[in-house]
């Protein structure tokens, strides 16, 4: 084993660098009764840090 494979991150560590790059989760889940499909939910999520060179989407107020 080398020492990348011993090396223990905490989890604000983990969750720092994934804000930092941005994380995309996508899902499915589907409640299906006798082959009848009941409740679908699609997630697409897009979770990242947002810096001051970010604008901001909505126009601003004077």
């Amino acid at each position: 084993m080398t020492a990348l494979e011993h090396r223990q991150v905490a989890l604000v560590d983990l969750l720092d660098r994934l804000l930092a790059g941005g994380v995309v989760i996508t899902g499915d889940l589907t409640l299906r009764i006798a082959d009848v499909d009941l409740v679908r939910i699609d997630l697409n999520a897009l979770i990242s840090s947002v810096g001051a060179q970010v604008s901001a989407p909505w126009p601003e107020e004077q």
